[in-house]
């Protein structure tokens, strides 16, 4: 079983500099596949929406969950968090 989990960074350069320390989960837009993956939508699979009332926040942060360790994928996410404050 798998989920997704989104969340805001304080900024979109806290959004791009979080997924790009990440080790366990992989830069990429794709769903449904059994690897975990973490995206910025803004940017990626939601760009072409950029000037639409729909469109995704700068600086939000989507997590594809998959089949590795959970406690591998934690601290990926605790690792990769430092210097990247996030916001409720």
């Amino acid at each position: 079983f798998g989920g997704m989990v989104s969340f805001l960074a304080e900024s979109e350069e806290d959004a791009v500099a979080l997924v790009a320390r990440t080790q366990v989960f992989k830069l990429a837009e794709s769903l449904g596949g059994v690897e975990s993956l973490i995206e910025v939508p803004a940017r990626m699979t939601h760009a072409s929406t950029s000037e639409s009332s729909f469109a995704a926040p700068p600086h939000l942060v989507r997590l594809s969950v998959g089949l590795e360790s959970a406690d591998d994928l934690v601290a990926d996410l605790e690792a990769a968090l430092v210097g990247a404050p996030a916001v409720a």
